[in-house]
């Protein structure tokens, strides 16, 4: 049988509202402030440093900018080293090589797909400054034994939790852990602004230095507040700071947030026992739920058996209008990544991963569409067809 070309195609993402969001953007015009900095910025900041744990959260125009922000904030210059994956988005990296450092890449833990801790100790050498951890999925990384590397050799720790807001790790909040941590609020996340992240500041020193660089290096804050009589240029900075239509949004997403969380979540968990069989039969191997983890259901995967099957079944879904995509090409097989970081261990579980990994769509509005028997059909489908056709699986 032929797919129907008529029929409704399941996108992977679908980006939603879910509170006063554009109320709160009326109000925002009406106060008659649309530059950032504002009351909604201040009460997103608020909010973010209550639910991650943190000891100060600063709105920001991405993630990447958060991430700038803390490789300026480590003191980062040419010649410096920071540990991190290579299984990640390019900003990680990027905030890196910006200050002149060179990322080092070590291999990840063939479980939880995050960094490996015991191959950040052998990373290690006179030119580490830090270790920038990825909570991958939405699950928080190995950070008690990360803490404990970075504080043996005086290391900063700084978490890219991108994906994980709202996850935990033994009751604590990802956002909590290192000096730093970097959130995202890009329209692909959970908790959304369009675009959008935050910066938290976890280790008190940084907090003053953190609120200039954000001001593209000038003391505009205590400008005022009435500590000087005018602002003017005092550190390295760059305008990382977003509009306060952004954060008008943001802060109407932010006030559902345990919602979001619990509704992305019963996917996941529909998705495990819907397609807990295929794994048993071998078919392929299914994201796990982590011990003394919260996860906050950010993304469902599978890992295929072969790059071959991963390719046959992207397009098998696509021909049903179901995106199923893949995630990373690694950044140390990168032409950038060859010429500007190095690598510190074998990455055969980081090579061997993203040649097999792909995502399932996970977005609320498969819930209000009832999309999700629709797409575990279909993955069933693609494997009773590939047996009854004999393509090796």
């Amino acid at each position: 049988m032929k797919p129907n070309s008529n029929r409704q195609r399941i996108p992977f993402n679908r980006p939603f509202m879910r509170g006063q969001e554009i109320q709160n953007i009326y109000e925002a015009i009406e106060r008659g402030q649309l530059a950032g900095d504002g009351i909604f910025t201040e009460r997103c900041n608020s909010l973010i440093s209550e639910l991650s744990g943190s000891g100060h959260s600063l709105l920001t125009h991405s993630c990447t900018a958060a991430l700038e922000m803390a490789a300026i904030l480590c003191d980062l210059k040419e010649g410096d080293e920071v540990i991190m994956p290579s299984f990640t988005f390019v900003s990680t990296a990027n905030a890196v090589v910006l200050r002149g450092a060179v990322p080092v890449f070590v291999d990840i833990d063939e479980v939880t797909l995050n960094i490996c801790p015991a191959g950040v100790r052998r990373a290690i050498t006179a030119k580490t400054k830090a270790v920038f951890v990825v909570h991958y999925a939405g699950f928080v990384a190995d950070v008690d034994a990360l803490i404990e590397i970075c504080s043996e050799f005086g290391l900063y720790l700084v978490e890219d939790a991108a994906q994980a807001f709202g996850s935990s790790k033994g009751g604590r909040p990802a956002g909590s852990f290192g000096d730093l941590a970097a959130f995202s609020f890009h329209e692909t996340k959970n908790v959304i602004s369009g675009e959008g992240g935050a910066l938290c500041i976890n280790n008190e020193d940084m907090y003053e230095r953190a609120e200039i660089i954000r001001q593209k290096g000038t003391n505009r804050k205590a400008f005022l507040s009435g500590q000087v009589d005018k602002y003017t240029w005092v550190d390295l900075g760059s305008s990382f700071l977003p509009g306060e239509l952004v954060a008008a949004f943001l802060y109407g997403q932010l006030q559902h947030h345990e919602e979001i969380r619990s509704e992305r979540m019963a996917i996941f968990d529909f998705y495990q026992h819907a397609l807990a069989d295929l794994e048993n039969l071998e078919k392929v191997k299914l994201i796990k739920n982590q011990s003394n983890r919260l996860s906050n259901g950010h993304l469902f995967y599978l890992l295929m058996n072969s790059d071959t099957d991963r390719q046959l079944f992207i397009q098998y879904m696509e021909s049903y209008g179901i995106a199923c995509p893949f995630h990373y090409v690694p950044l140390h097989s990168s032409p950038a990544g060859r010429a500007l970081a190095r690598t510190a261990s074998d990455m055969k579980v980081t090579d061997d991963v993203s040649s097999r990994l792909v995502r399932l769509p996970l977005h609320s509005a498969l819930l209000e569409e009832n999309q999700l028997s629709v797409i575990v059909e279909k993955v069933w489908d693609f494997f009773r067809m590939t047996e009854r056709t004999s393509i090796k699986i």
